[in-house]
């Protein structure tokens, strides 16, 4: 345990948690939402600043613990029928600006996959089009969604964002600390 507790617990300058901040930055750019989670951290309270109007948007996955490729493919289980695209964005990417969501959500189509860039080095949030939902449900293991983008080069718009915080993940207590936005 690299961060020495429950990183998505850790708090930011401005009071808010690390996904409390990640979530409050994508609802500014969009309603569409879905926080895949384990049961564990609804247990530590890590999602309890889901108000009761938010907490539509959370969706356990039991198997999480095997890996994020569980994580995503049960998200995209779950993703409703209208969704032409699904943004996989991080708990621990609290300072990902909303004009870089709102860039990126307007880059996506059901062909695509999106990634941001920044400096030229590939980030987060990665958008999958439709399309290519059936591969993601395949996901599993801790590699998440590499054989996709590998399998699909073609397919993949990088757009350089200048935001910093989309190759800014939170790691380590030192990490947060160090942030300078």
């Amino acid at each position: 345990m690299r961060f020495g507790g429950i990183k998505l617990s850790a708090r930011l300058a401005n009071g808010n948690t690390l996904l409390q901040q990640t979530f409050i930055n994508i609802l500014q750019s969009t309603d569409n939402i879905m926080v895949v989670g384990r049961k564990e951290l609804l247990e530590a309270g890590v999602y309890d600043f889901l108000t009761a109007t938010h907490m539509r948007f959370l969706y356990l996955c039991d198997d999480a613990q095997s890996g994020m490729g569980h994580s995503l493919a049960h998200g995209i289980k779950n993703v409703p029928p209208d969704w032409q695209s699904a943004f996989v964005c991080l708990g621990d990417m609290p300072f990902i600006r909303t004009g870089t969501l709102s860039l990126l959500l307007d880059a996506a189509n059901p062909q695509n996959i999106v990634i941001p860039t920044w400096q030229a080095t590939r980030g987060h949030p990665v958008g999958f089009g439709r399309q290519f939902f059936p591969e993601l449900l395949a996901c599993h293991g801790d590699t998440g969604a590499k054989h996709v983008l590998q399998a699909h080069k073609h397919a993949i718009i990088e757009l350089e964002t200048g935001d910093p915080g989309v190759v800014y993940d939170i790691d380590t207590p030192q990490a947060l600390r160090d942030y300078v936005p």
